[in-house]
């Protein structure tokens, strides 16, 4: 029934018409890409060579000389060698066998010489390879009957990657064939984009044909990674969804530097960013899900005038992030050049043309660098605190989270940071309702409106979207939030669209839509019912088109259908009814024959359904005329459809009248709705500003309400002023940030230690290990950029000038991939940041040069800290290199800072404060102890340290034990060897009668209660506690329960795993978090003990000590990195007070 609406866009191909005729020819070029090397002895075969081989066999010979003269073209070849390559990647055996079944004459990688193979005219094959020369790099599926079926390549990318079964199986001598059903499309389109293709999808044309001619065919759309297939959405109820769209991105290099443009085909659009450095080019590439990377040949020529593009110097960072990944080279003028590769790509008339929506980036901070990126979780990154996570509700996902990412990684200039800035104020203080903020992808509304298959749902949300900027702008409160938000929209979309053109538009855009779309409530729209009839036939038949527009468009059809639908009841009623009632009537009670009227749902039909019922022999009987009448029912191809199914001509006639009502309803449904379409395409601008302005608007909704909750504040953003180098110390900019706290932490929670920064030049920080500075570097890092973001930060108050660049260095790892160490890396990262750096940016770099001889290192950073305190940046440089103080610096401005220290105990510990002054102690002997370092290896490194150091060990501490004599080095490293053996096991001495898990269990129980118990009695000591309570662990094994009085009372617990790995917790409901945790798979017989404790607070506290202090015992946690960046660093308790003693 589809061809009611499909037979007014297609043209079918006449089958006389010549094949050259048909094949798409590009007026200018065909596709540029560069062709693959040949190999020693391969070739491309064409249908001439091979017609010139010697064959055997008669049949073949007689076959090959019918087939038509399709020779390739030159231009072909680079697209038949791309396919070759995707070949050589099949990996599943099935598919392995269909590749060497292929021939790489043809593009659809057809042996014409196999069973099925020929390429005649008239043959589906033939008509396959002319719809593959229009798209020869995208998988072609054809609908045939129930299936969409693919040859060739295609086939074998089929059972690659969408797991189906080849037709015919895999020892054929047919050609590879393989398919889906049509049922199954939508989730083989999903694994192939899902894999990096594109798919060309050809339907057939619904509905009565000749007796021996094939159906007509049509290309219905295509399905592009992050573009989902759409044809045929406007008659459906539900919806699809829609992916992040995926560019096409080019690299090029400019005298600015380098230069980025993507290109939305969806859209319709392009942009084009320059001036960027070799890190923001990473960056944007390693964040950006493309479809397709070109690179431009300018990249082969560097600042120096070679033409090397490899791993080392310049462009090394590119090359390592484009090695091994697919790209292609191109060129000519970049723009100009991208375009026409994206019009080939996805088969676009040269004539279209691309919106350009570049956005000016004078005055806007260079894009965030790859490593600050990471290190501050703007990027997820394993083992860091991830910073998008925390500036929005944890059930927050979808288009509000990506444009926050999205500005996070690409921060505004600063009227857009402060227009920002000033909405989340406003809707921090509205005391009115707010609207939900619909949020609708705008490539979504672009290519449903222009493919014309948007439908009545869509068209609801879109009247959604345009009546909440309506309602924003006749609110008081909202109205001032809508002004505000139009410049941040301008930057996200490219549009500049006054406030009162754009609620004109949105309510010109509302009155159209409510004048066609039937909206929710509506009363007009009531499916069919009769008594005779099953309910469920009418809801079949109508609910696929009532309910989606006014009936006041579609009156005749609507009334026809109504007609149609009285006039079938009345022939069932009069042909149908009788018979039933004559059966009721004379059923034997003892399982005669049955009868109803019953709906066929397979074929759409209203049939008498009689169970072990004959008409000839109750002929003779009461309602003979009615028997007489019926006649076996049949299906659309004319067979029967089976023993029980019964109708007459008078249903049937009424049927067929009812289905082509039915039809005609639809399609008339179906034209409003894509006129519809059609008419809103002239305001695809309007709509695509609109849902972009709602989906701003709901993330900072989200983002100021997250913010309030966490207690953060608005930053005072002020533009870094213009000094001179001559002007004095007072008057140079600067950053202050009052009660900072990590970002990672939930300061509305308590229990935060917060540091005051107050920023006029370079800090040059030391302190010792654990003692916080790099999560100082980190947290000043997020606010900085928060702040010049227009967003909340984690501060009491703050004073924030709008950077030009947020740069974080932090540690460095190793690249075999590419061969580079972890110094390779770090200088590479840090060559980017000098160059990059301005007065107006803010470097912080985290213990640089550490991957070095110490001296030569030492050097290098004392160099760095000159020539950035030359530049006049703000920033911290932090440092375990002592030695840097002692070299002849020259600087300016830099001053020096640390971490601070305090006396405890005998014990030098960090206060995780930031103070004036130097710090020479890194406390590394006594991390390395807290870490589970042999204290016999720790006593040998002192007794190393002291000697180094000029400073004898003297003979009182030799003889209380601290230290070993200076000859008996050789027995303590045995020693030490000894203990880490020991230690490595996981215990130093345990009963032999205890297997591996109990001893685990008592480990655990005497750590837990030597932790707690002196948690405990500190906090008595301190007063937060009435009463000092004793600790008590209980264990909960496997089948047993935790007893009813744990609910309600507080308690912290240790899950034992399977893996040995523990769990560290806290509720106030024990036995159902128990309950949840054996509900897991391979965990319905684990182990837990816990400990009841007074109050959630204490159970908060001591969950915390425990994630911190049980590694360090040797003990492996599932969820150590909850204890992890809290408090610039957790409190921790001696580590010889926890030693655990059997």
């Amino acid at each position: 029934m589809h061809w009611f609406a499909a037979k007014s866009i297609i043209v079918s191909f006449p089958r006389w018409r010549p094949l050259t005729l048909l094949l798409r020819r590009l007026s200018a070029r065909r596709f540029n890409a560069l062709p693959l090397p040949l190999r020693q002895g391969e070739r491309i075969n064409s249908f001439k060579a091979e017609r010139g081989r010697i064959v055997r066999g008669a049949t073949k010979a007689t076959r090959r000389s019918k087939e038509s003269k399709y020779l390739i073209e030159e231009e072909d070849n680079s697209h038949i060698m791309w396919w070759k390559e995707k070949m050589q990647t099949c990996k599943k055996p099935s598919s392995i066998q269909l590749v060497k079944r292929l021939n790489y004459s043809n593009l659809l990688g057809l042996d014409v010489s196999l069973k099925n193979g020929s390429l005649k005219e008239g043959t589906l094959n033939m008509e396959l390879l002319q719809f593959k020369s229009k798209f020869p790099r995208e998988v072609l599926l054809c609908r045939v009957g129930d299936f969409y079926e693919a040859v060739g390549f295609d086939a074998c990318i089929l059972v690659e990657h969408a797991g189906l079964n080849p037709f015919g199986g895999l020892w054929s001598d047919s050609i590879p064939r393989a398919g889906c059903p049509v049922m199954n499309l939508r989730q083989t389109l999903v694994d192939l984009t899902r894999n990096g293709f594109s798919v060309c999808i050809v339907e057939e044309i619904q509905g009565p044909t000749q007796a021996r001619t094939r159906k007509s065919r049509f290309i219905s759309g295509h399905a592009h990674p992050g573009s989902p297939y759409v044809f045929g959405l406007a008659g459906v109820d539900h919806d699809v969804d829609f992916p992040e769209p995926m560019p096409v991105v080019g690299i090029s290099r400019s005298a600015k530097g380098y230069c980025m443009i993507s290109v939305l085909e969806t859209m319709k659009t392009f942009s084009v960013e320059d001036g960027l450095t070799e890190e923001a080019i990473v960056t944007k590439l390693r964040t950006c899900c493309y479809h397709y990377l070109f690179l431009h040949m300018s990249l082969r020529h560097n600042s120096s005038g070679t033409s090397r593009w490899g791993e080392f110097g310049e462009g090394g960072l590119l090359w390592g992030e484009c090695n091994g990944k697919r790209f292609e080279w191109f060129d000519g003028t970049p723009v100009n050049e991208l375009l026409y590769k994206v019009r080939e790509l996805y088969g676009i008339d040269q004539e279209a043309t691309f919106r350009n929506v570049t956005v000016s980036s004078e005055k806007r901070p260079r894009p965030l660098y790859l490593g600050t990126a990471t290190q501050i979780g703007a990027i997820p990154t394993e083992g860091i605190p991830s910073l998008l996570k925390v500036l929005l509700p944890s059930n927050c996902f979808g288009l509000p989270v990506l444009y926050i990412r999205d500005l996070l990684l690409n921060p505004p200039p600063y009227v857009i940071a402060s227009a920002i800035q000033s909405t989340c104020k406003l809707m921090s203080n509205i005391t009115c309702p707010v609207p939900e903020f619909t949020c609708i992808s705008a490539a979504k509304l672009v290519k449903l409106l222009e493919s014309k298959e948007a439908n009545h749902i869509e068209f609801r949300r879109i009247k959604n979207v345009v009546d909440e900027i309506s309602h924003m702008y006749g609110s008081s409160e909202l109205s001032a939030i809508l002004q505000m938000l139009l410049d941040p929209t301008w930057v996200a979309t490219g549009l500049k669209i006054e406030c009162k053109t754009l609620v004109k538009e949105c309510e010109l855009i509302s009155h159209r839509i409510g004048e066609i779309v039937s909206l929710d409530g509506e009363k007009d729209h009531e499916i069919s019912s009769f008594p005779n009839i099953p309910e469920d036939f009418f809801e079949d038949m109508e609910s696929s088109w009532k309910g989606r527009v006014k009936r006041v468009h579609a009156e005749k059809a609507f009334a026809e259908v109504e007609r149609a639908a009285e006039a079938l009841s009345k022939a069932v009623t009069e042909d149908l009814l009788p018979i039933i009632l004559r059966v009721k009537a004379v059923m034997s009670p003892l399982g005669g024959p049955k009868g109803e009227i019953s709906y066929a749902r397979e074929h759409e039909a209203v049939w008498f359904k009689g169970k072990r019922f004959a008409p000839s022999v109750w002929s003779g009987s009461h309602g003979e005329e009615q028997i007489k009448l019926l006649k076996p029912a049949t299906d659309s191809k004319g067979r029967k459809v089976g023993e029980e199914w019964f109708t007459t001509s008078k249903v049937e006639d009424a049927l067929n009248r009812y289905h082509e009502a039915c039809a005609k309803a639809k399609a008339e449904v179906l034209e409003l709705l894509r006129g519809l379409s059609a008419e809103l395409q002239t305001e695809i601008n309007v709509l695509v500003f609109s849902s972009m302005l709602l989906v701003i608007a709901r993330a900072l909704f989200l983002h100021v309400s997250e913010g309030r909750r966490r207690k953060w504040v608005f930053p005072t953003l002020v533009e870094f002023s213009k000094s001179s180098e001559n002007e004095s110390l007072e008057e140079i900019n600067k950053m202050e940030i009052i009660g900072l706290s990590p970002y990672w932490f939930d300061a509305a929670q308590g229990n935060a230690i917060q540091n005051t920064v107050i920023m006029q030049s370079l800090f040059l920080l030391t302190g010792p290990n654990g003692g916080g500075k790099s999560s100082l570097l980190r947290s000043i890092c997020a606010a900085a950029l928060l702040g010049i973001c227009g967003l909340m930060v984690p501060a009491e108050s703050a004073i924030i000038p709008h950077f030009d660049s947020v740069m974080l260095h932090m540690k460095s790892y190793d690249s075999p991939a590419d061969g580079k160490s972890s110094f390779q890396i770090e200088m590479s990262e840090i060559r980017s940041i000098i160059t990059g750096a301005s007065p107006r940016s803010l470097v912080l770099m985290d213990e640089i040069c550490r991957g070095t001889e110490m001296a030569k290192g030492t050097c290098i950073a004392g160099s760095i800290v000159e020539i950035l305190d030359h530049i006049g940046c703000l920033g911290i440089i932090s440092t375990h290199l002592h030695g840097i103080f002692d070299l002849p610096l020259t600087r300016k401005n830099a001053v020096y800072k640390a971490m601070g220290t305090e006396s405890a105990d005998g014990h030098t510990k960090p206060t995780w404060k930031l103070i004036d002054g130097i710090c020479r102690e890194s406390l590394a002997f006594e991390t390395a102890l807290k870490e589970g370092i042999p204290e016999a290896i720790i006593r040998r490194a002192e007794e190393l340290y002291h000697s180094i150091n000029g400073r004898a060990c003297s003979e009182n501490d030799m003889k209380n034990g601290n230290l070993s004599p200076p000859d008996s080095g050789v027995n303590g490293f045995d020693e030490a060897s000894d203990s880490l053996r020991r230690t490595s096991n996981g215990f130093t001495h345990v009963s032999d009668t205890l297997n591996p898990i109990e001893i685990l269990q008592k480990e655990v129980e005497n750590a837990v209660i030597i932790v707690c118990q002196r948690k405990l009695i500190d906090l008595y000591k301190k007063r937060s506690l009435s009463e000092l309570a004793e600790v008590t662990c209980v264990m909960v094994r496997a089948r047993e329960q935790p007893p009813p009085s744990t609910i309600g009372a507080s308690s912290v617990y240790v899950l034992f795993r399977p893996d040995k790995k523990l769990y560290v917790g806290q509720t106030d409901d024990l036995v159902g978090r128990v309950r949840a945790h054996r509900s897991k798979e391979g965990m319905e017989n684990a182990t837990c003990l816990y400990v009841v404790v007074p109050g959630k607070s204490v159970a908060s506290e001591l969950e915390t000590l425990l994630i911190n202090q049980l590694p360090r015992q040797g003990f492996r946690l599932t969820n150590k990195a909850d204890g992890k960046h809290r408090n610039f660093g957790t409190s921790n308790l001696s580590l010889e007070s926890l030693t655990v003693h059997q």
